[in-house]
């Protein structure tokens, strides 16, 4: 007796091998990427991948967004960032409040520590992004590769994960 057919997809047409070649070399590259940048932001600034990009895009941005604002720019889930944002509060690199806009939204600012922490992994964070992803690229594939993963983002963000989904608002007991 023989196991199940690898090619048998449930009916689906299986990746054929120029696919699965360009599947598996993004997902290595991915992780090989993901692996040496969280490994540096963990021994220069003790802060996850996740906190990086919380506190990095609260520094772009001029230091305040709210956790819906994070949310859209992070694919995590919403408890997940709350947790990872009260890590970041606890330890000084955040503040959160009530936003004086929307009493319905919740503030986040970066403090000066917040700050400080991102210019001092910052510097080598970029060194790693340059060394690994973009010095074996020509400026042509630098440019195609930006085009490409922008249309598979955009494909993929019109389709969100729940977790990156706008929120949809529960029908009150009286409607």
């Amino acid at each position: 007796m023989t196991g199940p057919d690898p090619a048998d997809t449930g009916g689906v047409q299986a990746l054929d091998p120029q696919e699965l070649g360009a599947y598996f070399a993004l997902m290595e590259s991915v992780s090989l990427l993901h692996h040496h940048v969280e490994q540096h932001l963990r021994t220069e600034g003790n802060l996850s991948y996740v906190q990086f990009q919380l506190l990095a895009r609260l520094a772009g941005s001029d230091g305040q967004l709210t956790m819906t604002q994070l949310a859209d720019g992070v694919v995590y889930s919403r408890s997940g960032l709350t947790y990872q944002a009260g890590l970041l509060e606890k330890a000084g690199l955040i503040t959160r409040g009530p936003s004086s806009d929307d009493e319905r939204a919740t503030l986040v600012t970066i403090t000066d520590n917040g700050r400080a922490l991102v210019d001092r992994v910052l510097p080598g964070h970029v060194q790693d992004v340059r060394r690994l992803l973009f010095d074996p690229l020509s400026d042509d594939d630098l440019q195609h590769l930006g085009d490409i993963m922008t249309r598979v983002r955009d494909h993929m963000r019109a389709q969100p994960p729940r977790s990156a989904a706008p929120r949809k608002r529960r029908p009150s007991p009286n409607s």
